[in-house]
């Protein structure tokens, strides 16, 4: 009654010019999941990935699929 389960919504964005990208860092292991900016190659970080669960929710949310993609170290 008083707990609702929150349901995600997808989120919405500039599909023209940005790409889904994932940074990892080498020493640490650490990534963030973001979109980059193709003309100005600024990076907009939107949530860590700790796991697998982490990842699942981010395609969810943006609607990304996992090929779509692009890794940065």
């Amino acid at each position: 009654m008083f707990w609702k389960k929150h349901t995600e919504k997808q989120e919405d964005y500039d599909k023209q010019g940005k790409i889904p990208v994932i940074r990892a860092s080498i020493c640490t292991g650490e990534k963030v999941a973001g979109f980059k900016d193709e003309q100005t190659g600024k990076f907009q970080e939107l949530m860590v990935i700790r796991t697998g669960e982490d990842m699942k929710r981010f395609l969810k949310m943006y609607g990304v699929r996992e090929e779509e993609i692009k890794k940065e170290w």
